[in-house]
């Protein structure tokens, strides 16, 4: 995962800049124009990687509280009531798995959890994406010193939690149709 961030993430700096532009206010004229303005005018190839440490330090929680929640759900709920929300399994009938209406169900909650407990650090990393294009770049250089701004200038709420609802309708069925494409393919692979 790691790799694959650090590989792509000078498009999702693009695609950030290219997002944040007003109408009428155009500082890029497209893809190859931000590319080229954001290596000459900040600093190389790392004018491209800001933010990069709370997208990477963000994705260990994430992936931790997602796939621990959804452990522990499927656990508690084929414990609980096996025969209401358990079927036998693809590939060995002998063991339990979830229904897909409730696998879904448990994904899209491990995803509301880890992305609620993760989505400061995904602020952080937007707003040092965007700081050499906002006013007050120079208080936003590093992970610590961008969390202490955003908390101090707008709070949680307003601040370290702000757009999370909106992500939630983008988190949400990815982080369901991601743990029930996981679980059926441990079945198709004959993992259980």
């Amino acid at each position: 995962g790691i790799t694959a961030v650090i590989c792509t993430y000078p498009l999702d700096m693009v695609r950030v800049r290219l997002a944040f532009q007003v109408k009428g206010e155009h500082k890029y004229m497209g893809i190859i124009h931000a590319f080229k303005m954001i290596y000459t005018k900040e600093g190389g190839f790392s004018g491209f990687y800001r933010g990069l440490m709370p997208t990477v330090v963000g994705m260990a929680p994430y992936a931790g509280f997602s796939f621990f929640t959804f452990g522990t759900l499927k656990s508690i709920g084929l414990a609980q009531a096996p025969n209401l929300l358990g079927r036998p399994s693809l590939d060995n009938p002998e063991v339990l798995v979830l229904k897909t209406h409730v696998n879904l169900l448990c994904g899209g909650i491990a995803g509301a959890i880890a992305q609620t407990i993760s989505y400061p650090l995904d602020v952080t990393r937007r707003r040092m994406q965007l700081g050499a294009v906002l006013p007050d770049s120079e208080k936003c250089l590093t992970m610590v010193q961008t969390l202490k701004y955003v908390y101090q200038q707008h709070g949680v709420q307003r601040g370290l939690y702000r757009g999370l609802s909106l992500n939630y309708i983008r988190c949400i069925p990815s982080q369901a149709v991601a743990f029930t494409t996981y679980e059926l393919m441990k079945q198709l692979l004959h993992l259980n």
